[in-house]
């Protein structure tokens, strides 16, 4: 393996300062994320998503955003997978976006609930019929045998379910909505002086607070 301890690049694209940013960080994440789009950044809904298991060891992997309220930030997923089950412990999890085309990151901090079964419902049969079937047949996170399991499965629900586009939902399988408190805008600068711009949510009332860190 070579030396990466010199891997470095300047980041001299943009500026972030205080009023250019909306007081809310939805707002403000929809118009960044409208830009990333433009842009033509690789999947830009695709964000990780970390959480804590039972003996407070964390786990982290790639998810897809798909819808933006202004109550928060919704996905999908089996509720019986690693991740179902440690959000079931712990409903408190952290999400970051990273768009090198624009050095740009989006870190944010909050909490998690079920969205309701209907809304699951209503974008489970917006999937194509193969990610339908897929959602069925996957067991998430529990041991295999080997692919061939998963194929098997998936060609015997294909045919039992042959010339339906809307398939039955699994009772395991939907969505959650995060629901902020922290939200940090990071735009990458020359010499690491990076901006970070933070919206910290005050319950006591109900509004944003908006900060800048240092790097």
């Amino acid at each position: 393996m070579k030396d990466i301890s010199g891997l470095r690049r300047s980041y001299e694209q943009r500026q972030l300062v205080e009023s250019d940013v909306d007081i809310s960080p939805i707002v403000q994440f929809r118009k960044w994320f409208s830009e990333a789009i433009d842009v033509g950044v690789p999947e830009p809904n695709a964000f990780t998503l970390a959480t804590v298991d039972q003996n407070n060891k964390p786990n982290a992997r790639i998810v897809l955003l798909k819808d933006v309220h202004p109550e928060g930030f919704t996905f999908y997923t089996n509720y019986a997978s690693t991740k179902g089950q440690e959000i079931e412990h712990n409903p408190n999890v952290a999400m970051c976006f990273l768009w090198h085309e624009m050095e740009r990151q989006i870190r944010i901090r909050g909490h998690v609930e079920k969205l309701p079964q209907v809304e699951s419902e209503a974008y489970f049969h917006k999937r194509p019929r193969p990610s339908q079937i897929g959602a069925i047949v996957s067991d998430q996170s529990q041991i295999i045998a080997n692919h061939e399991v998963l194929t098997t499965l998936f060609d015997k629900i294909d045919k039992q379910y042959e010339g339906m586009d809307k398939l039955p939902k699994p009772e395991h399988w939907g969505g959650y909505l995060i629901r902020p408190v922290e939200i940090e805008f990071w735009q990458g600068r020359p010499s690491r002086l990076h901006d970070r711009i933070v919206y910290q949510y005050d319950t006591t009332t109900s509004s944003w607070d908006i900060v800048r860190r240092s790097p």
